[in-house]
């Protein structure tokens, strides 16, 4: 394990690049030509009141090029299934989701070669070695309480099987949700694997309300005290703080262990056969631009995929003191990628879901 010091987030390892090649992109010439782009993206970008980087963003990119940007926004997992039964009628043209998604999203063929203007500066391991995708926020997972409700952040897993905790917990589906899905990674790491992990969310069910499609409509219930706890990341939380004083952030650790995170970034992608080939390309180039980059943290609240951009302004500066101490570690994410259904179904039948 290694002490975090916003260092560039390494995301994935290379077992899971593929063999570069550069697929030709279909469509129409009339579609090629029209002035939209269609985005499919996992939540936490988009701010609850058009506050956030996204908003921001797409503004600024319409402005910039008359290029409207069309939104569509799910859990990781649903926007990939989504982008999967169009193959046949390719929708999106840019897709951004969570790992190990996006791996998932590259092994099914979905994503064509593009390596956006400034990805030259985005570390390599945030990065797809053949340019199926590249990271365009960095971030981190971790979970939410009710500061009102609770004075202190719960700190370990165990807590939250307190009798206090019944009916006051929830956090999003594994196999939909990229954050749902961490948890699993982090419970496998933190209780030294899967047996053990599955034996804990097994009991963690008599207090847990039940799955969550959305990461992000949980953070509401936690502010509000209908939920004492959650799970979330720490940029889409971070930026909801802002609006729900309730909000904190913490990060569990197993029982007389460490608080750990890992890295779990917004990764894009250029959608194979879009029907907006040159439009998405453009914004990809957008969103990794210097000016885009510097927004990550001032107005999104999250880490710059970039190593050039050193943000100093006062969301960096909290950002960095959040996360200071907590131990970062490494997933797998090749054993991930190949076992994601069967850790999925293991929890399924450990929780009865």
């Amino acid at each position: 394990m290694r002490k975090n010091h916003l260092k560039p987030i390494a995301a994935v390892t290379g077992a899971l690049a593929l063999a570069a090649t550069l697929s030709a992109c279909g469509g129409s010439s009339a579609a090629s030509d029209e002035k939209v782009v269609t985005v499919y993206s996992a939540d936490g970008l988009k701010g609850e009141n058009g506050d956030g980087w996204y908003d921001k963003v797409f503004k600024d990119f319409e402005k910039k090029t008359g290029i409207k940007v069309k939104y569509v926004e799910g859990g990781s997992g649903e926007m990939v299934q989504r982008a999967v039964r169009e193959k046949s009628n390719t929708q999106a043209d840019v897709l951004v989701t969570l790992p190990p998604f996006i791996q998932q999203a590259d092994a099914k063929g979905l994503l064509a070669a593009y390596a956006p203007k400034g990805s030259d500066q985005v570390d390599g391991a945030d990065k797809a070695s053949d340019s199926k995708w590249t990271s365009v926020v960095n971030n981190y997972f971790g979970f939410i309480y009710n500061k009102k409700e609770l004075k202190t952040a719960p700190g370990t897993w165990e807590e939250l099987l307190d009798g206090k905790f019944k009916n006051k917990i929830q956090y999003s589906t594994p196999g939909v949700a990229g954050d749902g899905t961490a948890v699993l990674i982090k419970a496998m790491h933190d209780f030294g694997g899967k047996e053990p992990a599955m034996a804990y969310l097994k009991k963690l069910q008599a207090n847990n309300v039940g799955p969550s499609a959305s990461t992000g409509k949980l953070a509401p219930k936690v502010d509000k005290g209908e939920l004492l706890a959650a799970n979330g990341d720490v940029q889409m939380n971070f930026a909801q703080s802002k609006d729900m004083p309730n909000l904190g952030i913490w990060f569990p650790a197993k029982q007389g262990g460490t608080s750990t995170t890992f890295a779990l970034p917004y990764a894009a992608g250029l959608v194979n056969k879009a029907p907006h080939t040159e439009n998405g390309k453009k914004l990809l180039d957008f969103m990794l631009s210097e000016q885009a980059q510097k927004d990550v943290s001032a107005v999104g609240g999250g880490f710059s995929a970039r190593k050039d951009v050193e943000a100093t302004d006062a969301n960096a500066i909290e950002l960095a003191k959040l996360v200071d101490g907590v131990e970062v570690f490494e997933p797998d994410w090749s054993d991930i990628g190949t076992n994601l259904d069967g850790y999925v179904e293991a929890w399924k039948s450990a929780t009865g879901s």
